[in-house]
């Protein structure tokens, strides 16, 4: 079964679809939590843009209450109407959840095809998907969300195929047979994820065998995350200007500048109203946020409603599980500081080391403040650490072999008698060294690294 839901039937000669959107929101709603009507029409925009789409026009609905029938009034359908008419779009964008009913009747009123903000979120992610797992969570949303739309489905739905048995019966008309089969797919993709879930399971349980702690990424879509998730790596993940531009995880082994070894995670980006069925479908996406000991939260500073874009990500976390505390702190990353006044960017690079809490500016573009990243990082993960001091014979090679395999060795000193090993680790780390070494091991103070 496709999972597109745009027609490509018609399309202009440059090869792009033209597209007109919609945002139709209460009018109390207007900066209600920090955002603007307009500022909801322009990410509207940039979610169509994301999937090729070419803009003609863009307007703003403002409703006291929703219309059963249309969703919005009759005025604005007749406005739309001959909008429409005026500038030949092959789909409207209604950047609002929109019943199957409201969608049959605007298409009917309009002459076009229409489409809700869950459809479009749908269709981006369906096609930034890669891998199986990425693939699977969209079928899966899709899937569930095209079951709820049978109702709006064409006549030859209606039809009743013959019953079995030899006394015949009502049968099963074409609704219930699409359902069914829906239904049917959705139940062996679920067993899919459920083995593909599996399998990170074992990958996660061979990791954490090796003391390498996971630090996720999070954020609102396009705050940066995977230009700073290059920057920090080295890698070559796609990174770009675009909502969405990441879509399945992205983990890659790092080395901190004190020698301490992590594992970094890019997540897929949060958004605004994400609906419901996404969340549930990509909750398996977000694993490595739960399983992770830090999460960054990557934020675009120099945007305007960069405080409203936080409470969405926070509120999506909440509903994953996922809140501060004191054994997994989230650090707020202050992402594109490159974009600001000089003395507003290097105001924010100075604070960096003059701050002891969970707040950093950095330019993932230009690497500023990512070294101050790197610190805290050090730091969050070292408040949770124990060092020990572990005197080993001279010959004893391979017990040198399994420290180095299961702890973090940060200091060695050889002599005649032996070596002495000063090794960092979590506290089940350090019962491992007492357990495999007993005698050999003492409990060793570190001192606290200050800040330049």
């Amino acid at each position: 079964m496709s999972r597109k839901l745009l027609a490509d039937k018609t399309k202009r000669d440059d090869g792009k679809r033209r597209a007109l959107v919609l945002h139709v929101g209460r009018r109390s709603d207007d900066r209600d939590d920090g955002r603007s009507h307009a500022s909801r029409l322009e990410e509207a925009i940039a979610l169509t843009a994301a999937i090729g789409l070419e803009v003609v026009e863009g307007r703003i609905a403002t409703i006291a209450k929703a219309t059963p029938a249309t969703l919005v009034g009759s005025g604005k359908v007749q406005e739309i109407k001959e909008l429409v008419a005026a500038t030949e779009p092959e789909v409207v964008i209604v950047n609002a959840a929109v019943s199957p009913v409201q969608q049959r009747n605007l298409e009917k009123a309009w002459g076009t095809k229409v489409l809700d903000r869950t459809a479009l979120i749908l269709e981006i992610f369906g096609e930034r998907a890669r891998t199986r797992e990425g693939r699977l969570q969209v079928e899966l949303a899709h899937l569930n969300y095209q079951r709820s739309r049978l109702v709006r489905s064409w006549t030859h739905l209606e039809r009743q195929r013959g019953g079995f048995g030899f006394l015949g019966g009502p049968g099963e008309s074409q609704i219930e047979t699409d359902r069914r089969l829906i239904g049917e797919r959705i139940i062996k993709i679920k067993r899919e994820l459920e083995e593909v879930k599996r399998t990170r399971g074992l990958h996660r349980k061979s990791r954490q065998k090796v003391p390498f702690p996971v630090v996720a990424l999070v954020g609102y879509t396009n705050a940066g995350k995977s230009t700073l998730f290059n920057r920090l790596t080295h890698s070559e993940v796609l990174a770009k200007d675009l909502l969405f531009a990441t879509l399945d995880p992205t983990m890659r082994g790092l080395t901190l500048p004190g020698g301490r070894k992590i594992i970094l995670s890019d997540t897929v980006g949060f958004i605004a109203d994400l609906p419901v069925q996404l969340v549930a479908a990509f909750r398996a996406t977000l694993e490595e946020v739960l399983e992770a000991e830090i999460i960054l939260h990557v934020r675009d500073a120099a945007h305007d409603e960069t405080e409203a874009q936080r409470k969405d990500v926070l509120k999506v976390l909440k509903e994953l599980g996922v809140e501060a505390d004191d054994e997994r702190p989230i650090i707020e990353v202050f992402n594109k500081i490159d974009l600001m006044e000089p003395e507003v960017r290097d105001a924010m690079l100075l604070r960096n080391r003059a701050r002891s809490g969970e707040q950093i500016a950095v330019s993932a573009l230009t690497g500023a403040g990512t070294d101050d990243l790197f610190t805290i990082i050090d730091d969050a993960l070292g408040g949770r650490e124990q060092a020990i001091r572990l005197s080993l014979s001279p010959e004893d090679g391979a017990g040198l072999a399994w420290a180095h395999s299961h702890g973090r060795v940060i200091e060695r000193r050889d002599s005649e008698t032996g070596m002495i090993l000063v090794v960092a680790g979590e506290p089940d780390v350090v019962e491992k060294f007492h357990a495999r070494f007993p005698g050999q091991v003492k409990f060793h103070q570190i001192r606290q690294r200050r800040r330049a």
